[in-house]
């Protein structure tokens, strides 16, 4: 194959990524589109870089060395980029290239200034912008500088910033190679950015520009602040003129310099309303051409705009695909999935898809989340009370978000009432019989449960290949059957409304808030909370037994094999059978449960180590049954206390008497809350067991690389490549890459279909200045260490603690045994965590906007479960 050292930007296509790079891509792709000016120039492509390095195997061996470093050492990550920076700068451009550069400059004009910019072929990607990661020298004059900064754009392939951005996006180093953009060198009136949707709310139908005098480095830099016009729907909708002192310029021998700006100019505007229009019209057709978002850089010389850069704006949340049959309503809003099910992160496409066929309602994927459409209840009267209503409840963040939506004219047309409109209304047919407080219910629910699950476990046994999927599309529908039991609804909802009954009324009668946290303390039935207790008899097997402590703590995270060793110990098969015991019964659960692909700890079981030996250093032997009884204690002395108050009060008698009821039932009922998803996720678990041995046959048959390749398709692709025996490696290399982009955007709780994240916010002024502000679930004040936790499996608790972390679902449940109180970024009134901290009477704040990133960790806080909000001490 002929090498290739330089390329016209204009012959520059899409495809040659891995030839030009990612910005000569796209600035070839620009240049074609009608209408748009790029500067014209060339392109030196990344084969002129291989055959630098070609000649210098110490750069490829520090580029190896670089690979494997680890990327929390950032001494060692500066030494190494360093080292081999100052050695590709030190290689001579070998005559080839050079000769090739030189006949380039000498058709677009040897003498001319140019502007000299990296290329990297892992830059301004769909998932990964790389933006100001490598380098750009402006106003470079004649050919030897030229040279020169050619081999100072290669060498920034490795800046610090750079190597840390590809380590934090999963790209390898060796992996990536440098192309060199030359073009000729424009010198503006103005500069700036376009953002064609607002990069801080995601509104894809507002586009924001950035203006200043001179030259964009001024503002890249940020030696100045911009003028910022919104444009919406072809109209200038805001604009900030800011104070503009300073600019850079260009000299005429070749570099730049900042100069002042004449103090008459400095609050003139850069663009006029008129420039920015069509500014942002020509905006739209990049974007149109690219097919997504951009960011895009430009000039203005002499009134005529040209675009020197247009990237992908990468950190935007993707907008759910709306159903083919959602009828004329053009804009929707979409409430998150996972903000409710306590699962924020993104999911891979089987744990999508397997989501989507067993919920009740209609799910829309976006940015690996699941969202549900709420427009037909949001915009019809008769819904928008009850939707709001227990919306609300549960999240008031989610509720006050809504709410801003409806608030803006015309964006939600009134839709005619719906015939289901009533959330919690009586169904087609009348309304059930009312629910009797009677254990004997929940009993019967969960023995159908059980009943349900070991015929799954029976029936699947003799399924495999295409059939295992008609089986398991069957078994989704009894899924689906059991999700949507009228009886296990309506005790799910009697334990929730006797709470809100407990609470509303002991506010108003005896001025107490949330007095159901104390009364529903150590409920029967809780299978959640149990599931923490039982970590805590486990830890009682363990703790008189020094050589089995000893070998628990020398495993490794990844050592899932430990069990085996363990009963090789003096004491180690009562060890082993005492975590098996507790796998069989809560083996199938794990953090973001909801994702089938999740390992669980069945799978991984060393996962729970951390738990059991913080258990064995901080608890006495019995924990757990003394744990349960005073907290049932607690809740009879409250439950007496309140009556008593009750009845000293006028009309007593009947208030301690509903009252009396109402604890009852909450009690019967509260526990149950939490079995529907333990039956969920045992179920699952068995789906899961089945498909990965589908998944490890297709490997033996070389259809897969790997089991867990599997993960990456959906349920159908998958039962696709069971039946043909061919899977397409480049969509799984393709849904891999997305995932991992994914993983850096946070999904909003409210989205819309202009692609708006709407956080939502409390609204109060009943808090203390510069507490941080969320939502009461348990009762309670504490005060104590903060740990900051993202990852479970990483816990290292002492007594007193309080946990702080994004979210918990419940596997969390164990760690709460430990713990003094607790607050999270996601929450809401009845998800599992707020369930289980008050079952184990903690303190809790849940729903805290950025809580891990504004609590460091061993801050000293302060918890305020009843009134909903955190103190940071010191």
């Amino acid at each position: 194959m002929i090498e290739q050292y330089v390329l016209d930007l204009q012959e520059a296509e899409a495809t040659q990524v891995a030839v030009v790079g990612g910005k000569a891509a796209h600035l070839g792709g620009l240049s074609r589109i009608d209408g748009i000016r790029v500067p014209e120039g060339f392109c030196v492509t990344t084969d002129a870089f291989r055959r630098v390095l070609a000649g210098a195997p110490a750069v490829e061996d520090g580029i190896d060395r670089l690979s494997r470093v680890d990327p929390g050492d950032r001494e060692a990550v500066r030494t190494l980029s360093g080292e081999v920076r100052r050695a590709i700068e030190g290689i001579p451009v070998p005559d080839d290239v050079a000769a090739s550069i030189t006949d380039a400059l000498t058709r677009f004009g040897e003498g001319a200034a140019y502007a000299v910019r990296s290329s990297a072929t892992a830059e301004d990607l769909p998932t990964a912008s790389f933006a100001g990661q490598q380098d750009t020298y402006l106003n470079v004059v004649g050919p030897t500088a030229v040279l020169r900064h050619v081999s100072r754009c290669w060498a920034s392939l490795f800046t610090e910033r750079a190597v840390t951005y590809r380590q934090s996006n999963g790209i390898d180093h060796r992996s990536v190679r440098m192309a060199v953009v030359v073009q000729r060198m424009v010198f503006p009136h103005a500069a700036g950015v376009l953002f064609t949707a607002d990069p801080v709310t995601g509104d894809r139908k507002v586009a924001t520009v950035d203006a200043g005098f001179g030259l964009g480095e001024a503002l890249v830099s940020g030696l100045v602040n911009p003028d910022v016009f919104r444009v919406r729907d072809g109209h200038v909708v805001a604009k900030t003129i800011a104070a503009k002192q300073r600019a850079v310029h260009a000299l005429p021998a070749g570099g730049t310099q900042e100069v002042a700006i004449d103090a008459q100019r400095q609050e003139q505007p850069a663009l006029t309303d008129a420039q920015v229009v069509r500014l942002v019209r020509l905006g739209r057709r990049i974007e149109a051409h690219f097919g997504r978002p951009q960011d895009i850089e430009w000039c203005l010389v002499d009134d005529d705009f040209q675009i020197v850069q247009s990237r992908p704006i990468t950190t935007l949340f993707p907008v759910p695909v709306p159903d083919p049959g959602s009828g004329d309503q053009e804009n929707r809003v979409y409430v998150s999935v996972g903000h409710q099910q306590m699962m924020t992160d993104p999911m891979k496409p089987l744990g999508l898809s397997m989501w989507q066929l067993t919920a009740m309602a209609p799910m829309h994927e976006a940015g690996g989340r699941l969202f549900v459409d709420v427009t037909p209840r949001l915009a019809s009267p008769a819904s928008r009370a009850g939707l709001l209503d227990i919306i609300g409840r549960g999240d008031p963040l989610v509720r006050d978000a809504l709410e801003t939506v409806l608030d803006r004219d015309g964006f939600l047309p009134p839709l005619p009432e719906l015939p289901d409109a009533a959330p919690g209304g009586p169904p087609a047919g009348g309304a059930p019989a009312p629910l009797e407080t009677d254990p004997a219910v929940v009993t019967e629910l969960v023995e159908r449960s059980r009943q349900s699950l070991a015929a799954l476990e029976r029936d699947i046994r003799t399924k495999s290949g295409p059939a295992l999927f008609d089986f398991l599309l069957e078994a989704f529908q009894e899924h689906k059957r059991l999700l949507s039991d009228p009886q296990s609804l309506q005790a799910i909802m009697a334990g929730m409304e006797a709470t809100w009954w407990l609470n509303d009324n002991l506010l108003e009668w005896l001025g107490e808030k949330n007095a159901a946290d104390t009364l529903t303390l150590s409920a029967p039935g809780n299978v959640t909370s149990e599931m923490g207790l039982a970590l805590l008899d486990v830890a009682d097997v363990v703790r008189p037994r020094p050589e089995v402590v000893a070998f628990l703590q020398g495993v490794e995270d990844d050592d899932d094999g430990f069990l085996d060793e363990l009963a090789k110990l003096a004491g180690g098969s009562e060890a082993r059978d005492a975590i098996e015991g507790y796998l069989t019964r809560y083996g199938m659960r794990c953090v973001g449960e909801i994702d089938i692909t999740r390992p669980r700890w069945r799978e991984r079981p060393a996962t729970l180590l951390p738990v059991i030996l913080d258990n064995v250093r901080n608890f006495e032997p019995g924990a757990a049954a003394r744990r349960f009884e005073q907290g049932l204690r607690r809740a009879q002395e409250k439950e007496q206390e309140v009556l008593s108050r009750l009845r000293a009060l006028p009309d007593g008698d009947r208030k301690a008497d509903e009252t009396k009821r109402m604890i009852d039932r909450v009690r019967t009922f509260i526990g149950y809350r939490e079995y529907p998803k333990y039956a969920i996720v045992s179920r699952s678990f068995v789906y899961k067991q089945a498909l990965m041995e589908e998944a490890e046959r297709l490997v033996q048959a070389g259809v897969l690389p790997e089991r867990e390749d599997a993960f990456y398709l959906t349920f159908q692709e998958l039962h696709d490549v069971v039946r043909s025996h061919r899977a397409d490696e480049r969509l799984i290399r393709q849904r891999k890459d997305a995932f991992r982009s994914y993983q850096a955007l946070t999904p909003p709780r409210v989205l819309t279909s202009d692609g708006e994240a709407l956080t939502g916010a409390y609204r109060r002024d009943d808090v203390p200045a510069g507490a941080l502000v969320g939502l009461p679930v348990s009762a309670g004040t504490v005060e104590g260490r903060a740990r900051v936790i993202l990852d479970m499996s990483e816990a290292d608790l002492e007594a007193g603690d309080i946990l702080v972390t994004v979210f918990t679902d419940p596997s969390w449940s164990p760690l709460f045994v430990g713990i003094a109180g607790m607050v999270t970024e996601v929450g809401g009134l009845m998800t599992h965590g707020a369930v289980i901290a008050r079952e184990y009477g903690l303190p809790a704040v849940v729903g805290v906007e950025r809580a891990t990133r504004l609590i460091r960790d061993g801050q000293r806080i302060r918890v305020h479960g009843t009134d909903g909000y955190v103190e940071i001490l010191d």
